[in-house]
């Protein structure tokens, strides 16, 4: 049985021909649920915190420290959740592939 949590809350920032900029605050027991990236990203913590993520190949913990950012590729899938008992947030960047013929 699936466990039902609370939305991660996402606030796009910035949103232009380079880049897509959005601010993710995971209170306790929230989830972004399955989605799919169609940029390369980078992942910036804002701050500390553990996540579970769930992926096509499984689960597994991942944790965050303000600023030691990672990066993605285009195609990642998964659901990012707050399985801990503190909040955490993390400032995503998308880069767009067509901002360099610009």
């Amino acid at each position: 049985m699936r466990t039902q949590r609370e939305k991660a809350t996402a606030c796009v920032q910035l949103d232009n021909h380079q880049v897509i900029v959005t601010r993710w605050d995971f209170p306790p027991c929230s989830e972004t649920g399955w989605h799919h990236h169609g940029h390369d990203y980078v992942v910036v913590p804002v701050a500390d915190g553990s996540m579970q993520l769930q992926t096509p190949e499984g689960e597994r913990q991942v944790t965050l420290t303000i600023g030691e950012s990672y990066t993605r590729q285009a195609g990642t899938e998964h659901n990012v959740i707050n399985d801990g008992s503190e909040s955490f947030a993390f400032v995503e960047v998308e880069l767009k592939a067509d901002s360099q013929a610009e």
